[in-house]
């Protein structure tokens, strides 16, 4: 009967740890380590439509890919909302 080897994890187990690290603590941009600039809000229905219109005047669709990445209505009745893009238009 043959025994398997494992190889060793070590270097791997810290880059995770590491990438993991960064994420938590803000280094990396967005989920998964993209490039999007990414940025939250909470407010009234109407203030939450006038800060999108806001961002779509400022920061172009076609240039900066932005887009509304998620949004939810709370308890209170605001809108939570986030707002993506990419860091320039390059």
């Amino acid at each position: 009967m043959s025994r398997l080897i494992r190889p060793p994890l070590d270097g791997l187990a810290k880059r995770l740890h590491e990438t993991r690290g960064d994420r938590a603590a803000g280094r990396i941009r967005g989920q998964g380590g993209d490039s999007f600039v990414r940025e939250t809000f909470k407010l009234p229905r109407e203030a939450a439509r006038t800060k999108a219109r806001e961002w779509f005047d400022r920061y172009p669709k076609a240039a900066y890919w932005t887009s509304v990445e998620s949004w939810r209505q709370l308890p209170e009745g605001e809108i939570e909302f986030t707002m993506r893009r990419l860091p320039s238009a390059d």
